[in-house]
């Protein structure tokens, strides 16, 4: 039970440091171009299958529980992420509202692979 709060309170802490880093530095990372979008979406896939890969051990999840870890906290980024993409010009003023949709799919996309690496780190 310790393990599901820890790690969906990660699975948080997640989000709320990729809210800070968009919140910051979000024209960054939609500069035009096909490069930077690729560049954007592979990082995203590492992150994530750093994430689901290391995360589990950070909240003491066993090794048979891995999976588990990784499932919890992909939620909270996949049901936050959500709604801020749904709410995209009301978080990031700043940004251009027409990349709500890069946004969204950019999220998503790390969170699979979060998903991708507790999957592969797992042992049943």
């Amino acid at each position: 039970m310790l393990m599901i709060v820890k790690s969906a309170l990660l699975g948080l802490a997640i989000v709320a440091t990729s809210l800070a880093v968009f919140a910051s530095y979000g024209p960054a990372f939609f500069i035009d171009g096909r490069s930077p979008f690729q560049l954007n979406f592979a990082a995203g896939a590492l992150v994530g299958l750093l994430i689901g890969w290391f995360a589990p051990r950070l909240v003491g999840a066993r090794v048979h529980d891995h999976l588990r870890s990784a499932v919890v906290i992909a939620v909270p980024i996949l049901v936050v992420q959500a709604v801020v993409t749904s709410h995209f010009q009301v978080v990031f003023k700043d940004l251009a509202p027409v990349m709500d949709k890069v946004y969204g799919a950019l999220m998503l996309w790390s969170a699979a692979f979060v998903l991708i690496g507790g999957t592969l780190r797992h042992k049943p």
